[in-house]
């Protein structure tokens, strides 16, 4: 199948054949002839997938089809996005796909002064990609009016949740017209998803590219038993092997990711984190880094890397195991990106046990385990207490005290590619 089967206009396919885009993924084959017939949508699908084409290039092609004036502060479309990365990078969508059609986009996130965003808006757009906060200061202060939406998407609604942002999604909702189109993308379909989907959704067809919260076949996943005093040189190790060549490590809280991303660039290695402290600018220049090659190791929390979607990361390594198994999956489909392989790495200390279980129930897989020099069998066999975080009254400051180092040599897996077994 092609995008012109899926009469998708020539202007739309002559911007996806410069992007390198031909055929369409499952996600856009499914949705795209529904989008294309005014149908609400509920897709679940995970980032990756090609989601966001999927609703951009409907919504472009029905622009073009019915052109209006932009009119100031009014837009016809709105995206909502839960993070800022994600916001900008659907804007970067629409710029790539709309690059032979008329229309004005403009994204608003908070973290950076609304003086440009403003201006954006005042001089009209047909498209608005927006966080809910800033998307509701600036409605506060006028500057922006939703009754002109016709076309409504929710971008990532399960991490809208997570965030709390839950309130602000609905006080949104409540000031668009009750006619319009409404597309609606989740990784998952909890019961509380479902709920936010039936209340925003009219009869809407329901669209999904694999199971829920499984895992990317073609990602390889292996799992590191190491005591957590061990976790640097492990992590060391690992990057002395070449083929890590664009790494991007998840760490539970901002303050581990600065230590991590601080002590892989003394041991020279081009590391950057990225978290909700940083400011945008920051951010923003991590991730251009990251994507240039600049930088080799990417250090994030779960939060911060919603958005991110570059196809080139060969590994995702889990320095801290998510305290929630569904963060897993989110994690590692980071990698194996358009059609490539991937590979993830999980560090397991005998307080993140009960995560390890906890993901493997989830994915209905037993992760292989990767022999290497710093093997804790206590770490592997850990049950009951010792399985699960100490409570925060004894952990002080939430940060474990990290034992003496041991001079140590600095070498990973005995292997290139961690042997099998269990």
């Amino acid at each position: 199948m092609s995008f012109e089967n899926l009469k998708i206009k020539k202007p739309l396919q002559r911007a996806l054949e410069n992007e390198g885009y031909t055929t369409p993924t499952p996600i856009q084959k499914q949705a795209i002839p529904h989008l294309l017939e005014n149908r609400d949508l509920i897709g679940i699908a995970q980032t990756g997938t090609g989601k966001t084409a999927a609703f951009v290039l409907p919504i472009l092609q029905k622009l073009s089809e019915v052109h209006k004036p932009s009119k100031p502060g009014v837009p016809r479309v709105l995206v909502l996005a839960p993070t800022r990365e994600l916001a900008a990078q659907i804007g970067d969508s629409f710029s790539a796909y709309g690059k032979f059609i008329r229309f004005r986009h403009t994204v608003v996130f908070g973290g950076v002064g609304q003086g440009p965003q403003v201006k954006a808006l005042s001089q009209g757009v047909d498209v608005l990609i927006a966080t809910p906060g800033r998307l509701l200061d600036l409605l506060d202060q006028g500057y922006v009016k939703l009754n002109g939406i016709e076309f409504f998407v929710l971008d990532e609604a399960d991490r809208m949740l997570d965030m709390g942002f839950i309130k602000d999604v609905y006080k949104i909702v409540s000031l668009l017209p009750v006619k319009r189109q409404s597309l609606f993308f989740s990784a998952t379909m909890s019961p509380q998803i479902a709920e936010l989907a039936r209340k925003l959704l009219t009869s809407p067809v329901h669209v999904e590219v694999s199971p829920q919260a499984t895992t990317v076949e073609r990602i390889d996943q292996f799992v590191f038993f190491v005591d957590q005093e061990n976790k640097d040189e492990l992590l060391l190790g690992l990057l002395q092997h070449n083929n890590l060549k664009c790494v991007l490590v998840f760490t539970r809280t901002k303050h581990r990711a600065n230590k991590v991303s601080l002590m892989l660039n003394k041991n020279r290695i081009e590391a950057d984190a990225i978290h909700g402290n940083k400011s945008q600018n920051q951010r923003t220049k991590a991730m251009e880094d990251f994507k240039s090659g600049n930088v080799r190791v990417l250090v994030a929390t779960d939060i911060a890397a919603r958005g991110i979607d570059i196809e080139d990361i060969s590994h995702v390594i889990n320095y801290d195991l998510p305290n929630e198994p569904e963060n897993y999956v989110h994690r590692i489909g980071r990698t194996a990106r358009a059609g490539a392989d991937g590979t993830a790495y999980s560090f397991c200390a005998s307080d993140e046990r009960d995560y390890l279980r906890s993901i493997e129930k989830l994915t209905r897989q037993e992760i292989e385990v990767a022999e290497h020099h710093y093997h804790s069998e206590k770490a592997k066999n850990a049950t009951g207490d010792a399985a699960k975080p100490a409570p925060r009254k004894q952990r002080g400051s939430g940060e474990r005290a990290r034992p003496q180092k041991q001079n140590k040599p600095r070498s990973g897996p005995r292997n290139q590619r961690p042997s099998r077994g269990r």
